[in-house]
């Protein structure tokens, strides 16, 4: 199966634009840009060209250097006002350092961190979206830790001190920069400050805008959530109102290899504005530009991750692009970009660490254990999103930065390389030919996809024609670039497409209510446990449903059947399991969802199969909201008929 990359078009970029300035000017479509940029028509004159550069302090102490379009070292504030970004967003920690004042790293983000972040971007006249995390060290999905000072307080407590720190952190802030927003609290999902009840966490967010509004009440205020895959973003609004939440912008995080598709998040944010009647945007996004790792400390995203668009200066461009037209599509206010200035320190790992340590330039110093022990103190060290910033590894602006100046009214440059040749994943049965296709979609640097001639391994080729039932990979060369098949046979009537890596899927029966609200429940290129896709269910509405396949010419014996399952949210009477069926025998392994990431491996033992013919497969049973996905069914034989 060919990876499908998410692809735009330039037809609407080569129509001129007939009115309207950028920030540089141009007043048109820009056909000398060295990137492809489709404009996004009508796009409000106050949207927001967002960028987080929270730890840039201290990556400047780190000795890090950042140069603008024409060479020139210059400040990266400028370099970014220049590229269109009007907006900045800082993170706030509430103390970030140790008993002896040594800092936990992310940037230190204390408010005199974002008090200075505040003058810098002022200077360039960029307004600022103040983001407090109401902890001492990273807020998002998987921990949402109080500040050590709130830790043994009462939820009264706690919103008390909540208010005074947010009063009192907005006026040391303001007194530096514009304030044009404050978000209270980061990634909410899952709760804020160590509360977890709802109740509760309503408390801390109407303290914190209290605040804001008695500091200054044309600041906007926004709360942050992420996962707009699980489609329940107006159920999180829902919440909100019954609580009766002050808040004017609802926010979300889209990173493209881990949150869904832009489609469903346009529908997401579209849904909580029509219904609920606030602000929508992107407080967070990113994309990698290159699979290198500058700093030696390893990267977030890779290959592997699922990616909708190719790893290159060009995937990240249309990225950022495609996610600034789903905002607009959705009436939102507009994007921030995470963290596009967090470029490695050095090229030497030994020298990187001391830098990290000193100056909290990596993502988490090791002295941030004592506060995060599970997290920091296990793997504290450089930056895992260096490929996916907006400057090179040496601080040279990439092109791609350009596409907020460029969005309005489009960009082309005078040459259209090919970006990338995605690899293929296909399938055999024994016995079948194993011919590999003599062409391959290449994706240009428009984003235009055109087949071209490609050359395989003859050597790889021939000893998988030659070998057995296994996996096989056969590398091949299409228009200078590398490309990969991979392909495994499967034994004639044994278990076929069982990691879901080939996009037929007509030998899997789906059977049940697999879709009854605003949900799906199919093969996914994303989330995958191996490969590039798993079976992924999720729905607004309970879901109750098998997924079967039977084997009819399979050999009499003895069996195993197990699988891997992850997911989260199954609510009270879930029920996941495997199930086999043979003549009149039936057989069920029960397991259970434990979150993202958290593979169970249920499995079947002692299957006997004695007129070959076997029905194997899994089902969900599961309440609103529910998700999850299935990945690596593997039928193994263990035991010889006794016949045989």
């Amino acid at each position: 199966m060919k990876k499908c990359y998410a692809l735009l078009t330039l037809a609407a970029a080569l129509m001129l634009a007939g009115c309207g300035t950028s920030p540089k000017g141009e007043t048109a479509f820009r056909a000398d840009a060295d990137i492809f940029v489709e404009a996004v028509s009508n796009l409000p004159e106050d949207f927001i060209n967002g960028a987080d550069v929270s730890s840039v302090l201290s990556l400047e102490k780190s000795g890090v250097k950042f140069y603008g379009f024409d060479g020139e070292e210059q400040d990266v504030f400028k370099t970014l006002n220049d590229a269109g970004v009007n907006y900045v967003r800082v993170r706030v920690w509430n103390n970030p350092f140790d008993e002896n004042g040594n800092g936990y790293g992310g940037g230190n983000c204390d408010v005199l961190n974002a008090a200075e972040i505040a003058a810098r971007a002022r200077k360039y006249h960029m307004k600022l979206l103040v983001d407090f995390h109401y902890s001492d060290f990273w807020a998002d999905p998987a921990k949402q830790m109080a500040p050590k000072e709130w830790e043994n307080m009462d939820i009264e407590e706690k919103s008390d001190a909540l208010y005074a720190f947010t009063k009192d952190a907005l006026k040391t802030i303001g007194a530096k920069g514009k304030i044009g927003m404050v978000q209270l609290g980061n990634e909410t999902t899952s709760g804020m400050s160590g509360e977890t009840n709802w109740n509760s966490i309503a408390m801390l967010l109407n303290a914190g805008a209290k605040a804001v509004r008695e500091y200054d009440k044309d600041i906007k205020i926004a709360v942050h959530f992420t996962n707009p895959e699980k489609g329940d973003y107006t159920n999180k609004a829902m919440i909100l109102e019954n609580m009766d939440v002050d808040y004017d912008v609802f926010a979300s995080s889209y990173y493209p290899f881990w949150h869904g598709t832009l489609e469903n998040l346009t529908e997401q944010l579209s849904l909580v504005k029509e219904n609920y009647g606030k602000d929508v945007m992107i407080a967070e996004t990113a994309y990698a530009y290159t699979e290198d790792d500058g700093d030696m400390f390893g990267n977030a995203v890779s290959s592997e991750t699922g990616n909708p668009y190719p790893f290159s200066v060009y995937g990240q461009a249309r990225s950022i692009r495609d996610t600034i037209a789903a905002v607009a599509a959705a009436g939102g206010l507009g994007v921030f970009y995470w963290e596009p200035a967090w470029i490695p320190v050095g090229n030497d790992y030994g020298t990187n660490q001391e830098k990290w340590e000193e100056f909290g330039s990596g993502w988490a110093a090791s002295y941030a254990g004592a506060y995060d022990p599970d997290d920091a103190g296990r793997y504290y060290g450089g930056s895992a999103v260096d490929n996916q910033a907006l400057f090179d590894f040496s601080g040279q602006p990439l092109p791609s930065l350009k596409v907020f100046r460029y969005v309005r009214f489009g960009a082309a440059a005078s040459e259209n390389p090919v970006d990338s040749v995605p690899d293929l994943e296909m399938a055999f049965q024994a016995g079948e030919p194993i011919v590999l296709p003599e062409t391959v979609s290449a994706v240009f640097a428009d984003g235009s996809v055109k087949e071209v001639p490609v050359s395989w391994n003859e050597e790889q080729l021939s000893a998988a024609v030659a070998g057995g039932a296994e996996a096989y990979e056969v590398e091949g060369t299409a228009e200078g670039r590398s490309v990969k098949c991979s392909f495994r046979v499967d034994q004639a009537g044994n278990l076929l497409n069982a990691g879901f890596e080939s996009a037929d899927m007509s030998m899997w029966v789906l059977a049940g209510t697999a879709v009854s609200g605003e949900g799906h429940c199919e093969r996914k290129e994303q989330d995958a446990r191996t490969g590039v896709a798993s079976f992924h269910f999720w729905d607004s509405a309970p879901l109750d449903f098998q997924v079967v396949q039977t084997m009819t010419d399979i050999e009499n014996g003895t069996y195993s059947f197990s699988g891997f399952l992850q997911g989260d949210d199954g609510g009270d009477g879930a029920e996941f399991y495997l199930f086999a069926k043979s003549g009149d025998t039936e057989y069920r392994a029960d397991t259970s969802l434990a979150g993202f990431g958290n593979w169970q491996a249920p499995v079947i033992e002692g299957i006997e199969v004695t007129d070959g013919t076997l029905t194997v497969g899994f089902a969900v049973r599961c309440g609103a909201g529910g998700w999850g996905g299935w990945d690596d069914l593997k039928l193994e034989k263990t035991k010889e008929s006794q016949g045989q």
